[in-house]
């Protein structure tokens, strides 16, 4: 049995992992340069979902978790724990991302606010024009819409 003739019942029993998903985690590669991307996505869906479980953990500068979060804290954490080491500041990972257009946008990308040519915010794009961030002091890691036009975005490869 070749391995295409395989991924039927593999599948299956895989349950409801999706097929970028069983790409990226098997090596099978039913299309060219489809691994990759089916890894990255998985790596910045997992790290999405590690900053959601941090909901309401405290603001605190400087932080970086696992129960306290600073704004790049909290992403340098989330991708940490997804398999990616972020630097650890906002700017520095911005610096350190693939930069890409908002019409190009996909969860789990970073979200770069800044004032001019200085980057001084970063959260996690959830989608739907939100992102899950740790904003300043005195709040918690939450999801939230994104207020401002001064933003940038970043992809984790």
């Amino acid at each position: 049995m070749t391995a295409l003739n395989r991924v039927p019942s593999l599948m299956a029993r895989a349950g409801t992992a999706s097929a970028l998903t069983f790409a990226a985690v098997s090596g099978t590669v039913v299309a060219p340069g489809l691994a990759p991307e089916a890894a990255a996505a998985t790596m910045a869906t997992r790290a999405l979902q590690i900053a959601a479980s941090k909901q309401g953990a405290a603001y605190q500068w400087g932080a970086t978790g696992p129960r306290r979060f600073d704004c790049s804290g909290l992403t340098q954490y989330s991708f940490g724990k997804a398999g990616k080491k972020l630097p650890r500041t906002a700017a520095q990972q911005y610096n350190g991302t693939r930069h890409i257009s908002a019409s190009s946008r996909r969860a789990g990308d970073l979200v770069f606010f800044h004032a001019g040519p200085y980057v001084y915010h970063v959260g996690i794009y959830a989608g739907r024009d939100r992102l899950w961030h740790a904003p300043r002091t005195g709040s918690v890691v939450r999801l939230e819409k994104i207020w401002s036009h001064s933003v940038w975005y970043g992809r984790v490869n």
